[in-house]
């Protein structure tokens, strides 16, 4: 019952405008607890599957992983909705430590699919098959606060960024200028003719159908009907025609409906949005700023409370770690006849007198990354046992507050604490053992030799001056807002059932969406997961010319609220000339690029920085400018640092091979579409475009025929058919599917050769990375 207000909440609004709220957050915290309860036995079944001999059977461990990986994912989703949409500020930190440790664990699973098969791709069909799950349900979700957290930050940014192109003038591509050509006067008198006559063949034409029309008209008018009906066989006959018509027409609606119903059918895309959508859309909205609200009335209790504990209970907290410490010294000078090492701060100081394990079997009892972000459960099972009847807008708890402050300013006093303590422990030693001979002399240990520093080129300058800089000079750039779920593409459906039968699959544009999901927004949204996953420097997107490469740089860049540096040989051509313009031009964007990360550095027609030899007519934009150094900066990349290098390439075959892929360690292969995605695209950009479509446009035939072709030649062919004009007549013109063959046929596909050189690329290097790891 509870679940069902929550969902109708809108009907007590007028009486109580938290009640609603209250409700909705209690469905989502019903999502969570279902969620923090999915992972516990997930936990549970994924340490019983650890066997301690090794696995032979190479299907039985991807079966294994992969499964692990859909939980995962479902728990994911889950957790993200969760933490979207509950506005309790401390509910909300501890999803968000779960979510992070959840998206790493995924993210570890991945990885361990990729050593194992040697390959970006891989496909759940049939586990989606067996936990009786859709694609849509391991859809790898992008979570809002990427962008949501830091909207203030990233508002700013944009101020700045257009300041600075509208005092220096958008940066515009050349304009190709067409050049006149000069005619004699002979040429120009015989043009004139030609079009002349042509004028006059067009009137004379218009004239003589005109004239047919008249005759036709007289000759119909002079025909003498004689009516051989009389009045009641006439009218049977017009009701038996409207009947007929009125029927077929009540017919055709009856099995559109039905269609619509079961889901065969899209629904019209200028239907009416739902009342109680458009107020589900509203409520999130205002979640959104009670989350605000709430999260600003803690951040200032945490500072007022934290204060009070500091004055009230300061000083009891101070005597009674001082009573304990010196209870210490006389329980082991009792025991060993002379007072102990006080341990040092980088041991814990004092922490460690008072814990339960030695520092030794603490460090026996370490954990993985991600599993020790689980431990969090007890946190979690203090809000599902919490009484929060009263707390109707979930506003923070106070006594919560108070003892996590309380156990921070115990560690503030302790620190304190061990310095005096410290001192008050050499003086013992002094008094009570100074006839026990000199002191011992302490060892001086060797001296590590200590890495040099990189040298800081621009320290007198501040990062807003170089961030001005690097826009002016067209290498900081403003990506187009583009999103990855516009990444349209259909899910694989026969991946594992062709990988049985020893045949390689194409990748599907579903399967590359998930693949930057994992490897490029997660890690760069979040600073924990890029920290402690599977580290990934680089990253290179390899395909055909039109299938979405750079909008995936852009789609990176939107989701994650990521600055976007251009160093593509054709952008820098010509900037910062010499190798100490280089240096200059590399520490710039890559200091800016760290200070203001998450960050992505696009390299586009990266094969031309590994050109194994420059054609004579890009010798002078000296495309290898960055061979050398890129290696060196890919290796000075750390942890935490959130800087992704994304090169785009259409012709990887022209690099030397060795450089460019030592320096491109994840490569991901972006296909033309398949028949599923054409269906899907065609469909998305035609409505896009204002186009209507009924039964006329046969679909499925236009997706056939425009096999080999990309996502930007259906683009083309859709801007050249829907014409404003063309829009205007829909209502008694619909589309047929013969108006996009022409536009599609002026257009060069890709044929299925250069598919195959892709194809093959790929499986020379799957086989050379196995040889490799072999």
């Amino acid at each position: 019952m509870l679940l069902w207000v929550s969902v109708c909440g809108h009907q007590c609004c007028n009486v109580c405008p938290s009640l609603p709220r209250f409700l909705s957050c209690s469905a989502y915290g019903k999502v969570w607890a279902l969620a923090q309860g999915a992972l516990e036995d997930l936990l549970q079944e994924e340490s019983a599957n650890q066997v301690p001999r090794p696995q032979k059977d190479q299907v039985l461990i991807f079966q294994t992983l992969a499964t692990f990986y859909v939980k995962y994912v479902q728990i994911l989703r889950s957790l993200e909705v969760a933490y979207d949409q509950i506005v309790h500020p401390q509910k909300r930190r501890v999803i968000r430590q779960v979510l992070d440790g959840v998206m790493g664990r995924v993210l570890e699973l991945k990885n361990e699919m990729v050593e194992l098969e040697f390959s970006e791709f891989h496909y759940y069909d049939d586990v989606l098959q067996d936990l009786k799950l859709t694609p849509e349900d391991i859809e790898i979700p992008v979570p809002k606060y990427f962008v949501s957290e830091k909207i203030k930050v990233l508002k700013e940014r944009e101020k700045i960024l257009a300041k600075i192109l509208t005092q220096n003038g958008p940066r515009t591509p050349e304009t190709k200028i067409t050049m006149t050509k000069i005619m004699s006067l002979e040429e120009a008198i015989r043009v004139i003719q030609v079009s002349e006559r042509a004028r006059q063949g067009r009137l004379r034409a218009k004239f003589m159908k005109e004239i047919r029309q008249e005759e036709e008209k007289e000759r119909k008018a002079n025909v003498r009907w004689e009516s051989s009906l009389d009045r009641d066989e006439a009218a049977t006959r017009i009701q038996k025609v409207w009947l007929g018509y009125s029927q077929r027409k009540k017919t055709k609606k009856e099995r559109l409906d039905e269609f619509l119903f079961l889901g065969m059918v899209p629904p019209a895309h200028h239907q009416e949005v739902s009342v109680t959508i458009l107020h589900a859309q509203e409520i999130e909205k205002a979640r959104s700023v009670v989350q605000e609200e709430h999260e600003a009335q803690y951040q200032q209790a945490v500072v007022s409370i934290k204060d009070t504990i500091r004055e009230v209970e300061g000083p009891d907290i101070k005597e009674s770690l001082q009573e304990q410490i010196r209870q210490w010294f006389i329980e082991c000078r009792n025991a060993t006849g002379k007072f102990p090492d006080y341990p040092d701060e980088d041991d814990g100081g004092s922490a460690v007198i008072f814990a339960e394990k030695t520092p030794e079997q603490v460090s026996d009892t370490q954990v993985t990354p991600f599993h020790a972000t689980f431990c969090l459960f007890s946190l979690s099972e203090v809000w599902h046992v919490r009484d929060e009847s009263a707390n109707f807008i979930q506003r923070f708890d106070a006594e919560l507050v108070k003892e996590e402050k309380r156990r921070e300013v115990e560690e503030e006093i302790r620190v304190q604490v061990d310095e005096l303590m410290r001192q008050e422990l050499k003086n013992l030693k002094l008094a009570v053992d100074r006839d026990k001979g000199k002191k011992k002399k302490k060892k001086k240990g060797k001296k590590g030799k200590k890495k040099k520093k990189e040298k800081d080129l621009t320290a007198d300058r501040t990062i807003e001056s170089l961030f001005e800089e690097l826009i002016r000079e067209g290498l900081l750039v403003r990506p187009p807002a583009v999103r990855l779920s516009d990444f349209i593409g259909e899910f694989s459906y026969l991946g594992t059932t062709l990988r049985q039968a020893d045949v390689e699959p194409m990748p599907s544009l579903s399967d590359v969406r998930q693949l930057m999901a994992l490897h490029g927004v997660l890690p760069l949204g979040s600073q924990a997961v890029h920290e402690k996953a599977p580290l990934l420097k680089t990253l290179l997107l390899t395909g055909p010319s039109g299938v979405g490469k750079k909008m995936l740089v852009h789609a990176l860049c939107t989701e994650t609220g990521a600055n976007l540096f251009n160093l593509s040989p054709a952008n820098i051509s010509g900037k910062y000339p010499g190798k100490s313009g280089l240096q200059m031009m590399l520490h710039m964007v890559f200091k800016v690029a760290r200070q203001l990360q998450p960050s992505v550095v696009w390299i586009g027609e990266t094969e031309k920085t590994f050109y194994k030899k420059v054609p004579k007519a890009e010798k002078e934009m000296e495309p290898k400018r960055l061979k050398k150094d890129l290696p060196k900066i890919v290796k000075s990349l750390k942890a935490e640092d959130r800087v992704l290098i994304v090169g785009t390439t259409r012709r990887p075959f022209d690099a030397d091979l060795k450089p460019f892929c030592k320096v491109y360690k994840k490569i991901i292969l972006v296909p033309r579409p398949d028949y599923s995605s054409r269906l899907v695209l065609w469909r998305h950009i035609i409505l896009r475009h204002g186009g209507l479509i009924t039964d006329l446009l046969d679909l499925s035939s236009v997706s056939k025929v425009s096999d080999g072709y990309t996502q930007t030649h259906i683009l083309q062919a859709v801007q050249a058919v829907l014409t404003e004009r063309r829009i205007q007549l829909l209502g008694r013109k619909p589309l047929s599917a013969i108006e996009f063959i022409g536009p599609l046929a002026r257009q060069d596909p890709i044929f299925k050769e250069e598919e195959e050189a892709f194809k093959g690329a790929k499986l020379r290097l799957r086989e050379r990375r196995r040889k490799k790891d072999c």
